[in-house]
């Protein structure tokens, strides 16, 4: 499955998610429901993978979490905030450049409609 067809079926898995919910909850209950609603889909997905820094060619565990990985394939970074701001979009950047990752997705729950607060990332392409 190509990246693109791992963020559509994340697409709408944040859709069904987002209908059930609605906006307002904490990000943690937006990050267990949409794992378990991409697994319920047949996604391989792993939360909260541990994101080493690599800082003059050696690595450190500074203790940052990339909330989700779908396939190995799209990083997601999960927000329930007022708005997202260009410093969210900084943050999944310099994930997808540590993870060596393509692609990532930026998703605010926290909109009327979820689709309003979904960011495609693409590392080289910003």
């Amino acid at each position: 499955m190509t990246e693109n067809e791992i963020s559509s079926k994340i697409i709408g898995a944040c859709v069904e998610v987002h209908r059930v919910l609605g906006p307002g909850l904490l990000e943690s209950a937006y990050e267990v429901c949409l794992t378990h609603e991409l697994r319920e889909r047949g996604l391989e997905i792993k939360s909260q993978v541990p994101l080493p820094v690599i800082y003059k060619g050696i690595k450190l565990d500074a203790g940052y979490r990339i909330d989700m990985v779908v396939e190995n394939k799209v990083l997601i970074e999960i927000k329930s905030v007022e708005s997202l701001a260009p410093i969210h979009t900084a943050q999944i950047l310099t994930y997808l450049k540590l993870k060596n990752m393509k692609l990532g997705l930026l998703i605010n729950f926290n909109e009327v409609k979820v689709v309003n607060g979904i960011r495609r990332i693409i590392n080289g392409y910003l």
